[in-house]
């Protein structure tokens, strides 16, 4: 099989998130940038002009006054993405929807409709949503153990894949002198049940040109790799090192092929951040004054989450870190996990776990030329299929896409044009078949989904 060329995401994050808490101060950010539609649909355009991949829409449910600033006051991804989607032709649109707080047919549906109003741009990133106190806002008394959120999950996806293959493709009249509007015979009823959910379906709408929309997954623990593995079109990963990326592309890979999935059909696009400048030095400079500017309170509001809400804030930053344990989510982010035994074991304080968390995926610091060949080198070596920018201060993003895509182009590794007229198929996807159709051979990696 013939790789792909690297792949581009741009997180779009307005006012900034938990990397990049000062980046509301930036004056070319407008304050309002999180509820600002048009500001979203300027940064869509831009990344479209550079022929990204698509742009990406985090999301939660839940906050504190701690929590990062983007997170306080931002629009819901769907609705955002449907208006993006009315401005913007090729680029795709990837929303984050969690399967612990929404139902499987109100999945589908609104993703099916995302994915007919962008003509076969849309996708979804699988989230089992990490902050226990989003269960207050949805009338639960409990968030529910990793095991059984991800469970949940697994089992939400079938679901919603199911739904998608409710019509089969020319179920409806395309012209006046069919016999009906509607062929019955190729409409299906869904009628699962199963551990977390009964759903008989069928779902009231249609599938687009691309058939369903890719499916993203970014969790690393053992349940998350295995969901991955299961119906992971990309893995969203917030490795650091080429060592780490390749390890999970080799784990899930591996399971992947068990399940009997194609594991070269998975593509793995890590996080990336980026400061750059005329030089390294320069670039250097300008990163550690940002750094200088980190609120220590957002910082411990930040470590907060990974113990279940936890107060550190009476803590000495320069004592001992605190004998607390992970909560039971954090426990679940192995890497989180393997740093808080690791500082505890060197005797780290909590000024330590701090800095480590300023760099929670991988940053690159230097000029475009710098910049873009390590982004080659980690694509080159197969550490990664491409990236997910986050978009931070409006000068980075701008000399990425003006002077970094074009190196990228140069080397042969990323796109002059799209090459599709849908997600899947600028991604290098096939479209996704229909469990019904008469013409589909249904293979032993779709078996999953029936």
């Amino acid at each position: 099989m013939t790789r792909e060329k690297l792949k581009l995401g741009a997180v779009l994050i307005g006012v900034g998130s938990g990397s990049e808490k000062e980046l509301w101060r930036d004056p070319e950010v407008p304050l309002d940038a999180s509820i600002n539609i048009n500001w979203y649909i300027r940064q869509a355009q831009e990344a479209e002009a550079a022929k990204f991949d698509f742009v990406f829409i985090v999301d939660s449910q839940y906050i504190t006054p701690d929590f990062p600033n983007h997170h306080l006051n931002r629009l819901e991804p769907l609705t955002l993405l449907s208006a993006v989607a009315t401005h913007t032709r090729s680029i795709g649109l990837v929303a984050t929807i969690s399967t612990t707080y929404s139902e499987p047919f109100d999945i589908a549906r609104r993703l099916a409709s995302l994915d007919l109003i962008s003509d076969g741009r849309a996708g979804w990133n699988i989230v089992t949503s990490q902050d226990p106190g989003t269960a207050g806002n949805f009338s639960r008394a409990a968030h529910g153990s990793y095991e059984d959120r991800y469970g949940r999950a697994a089992e939400a996806v079938k679901v919603v894949q199911g739904l998608w293959s409710s019509y089969e493709d020319g179920a409806f009249a395309k012209d006046r002198t069919a016999p009906r509007f509607l062929d019955p015979s190729k409409l299906h009823r869904l009628d699962h049940h199963g551990d977390h959910f009964s759903v008989t379906g069928p779902l009231n709408i249609q599938r687009s040109r691309q058939g369903q929309p890719p499916l993203v997954q970014a969790g690393t623990s053992e349940q998350g790799r295995d969901l991955s593995a299961q119906a992971a079109d990309l893995v969203f990963s917030f490795a650091r090192s080429r060592e780490e990326a390749l390890e999970l592309a080799r784990d899930v890979r591996a399971r992947a092929a068990a399940y009997g999935r194609d594991p070269d059909r998975i593509l793995f696009v890590p996080a990336l951040g980026v400061t750059l400048a005329d030089s390294d030095e320069e670039a250097q400079r300008i990163e550690e004054e940002r750094l200088g500017l980190g609120e220590t309170r957002a910082m411990l509001g930040m470590v907060s989450r990974q113990f279940g809400g936890y107060d550190f804030s009476g803590h000495d930053l320069d004592a001992p870190f605190p004998d607390i344990a992970p909560s039971a989510e954090a426990a679940g982010i192995s890497r989180f996990h393997a740093e808080i035994a690791a500082v505890r074991k060197e005797g780290g304080t909590l000024r330590d776990v701090l800095r480590r968390q300023r760099s929670s995926w991988l940053r690159l610091v230097g000029s475009p030329a710098t910049v873009a060949a390590e982004l080659a080198r980690w694509y080159e070596e197969g550490a990664a299929d491409g990236f997910n920018l986050f978009v931070q201060h409006p000068a980075d993003w701008a000399r990425f896409r003006a002077e970094v895509v074009p190196l990228l182009v140069e080397r042969g590794i990323f796109r002059a044009d799209y090459e599709g007229d849908s997600l899947r198929s600028n991604l290098g996807l096939p479209a996704a078949p229909n469990l019904h159709s008469p013409s589909e051979v249904i293979s032993k990696e779709m078996e999953y989904y029936t």
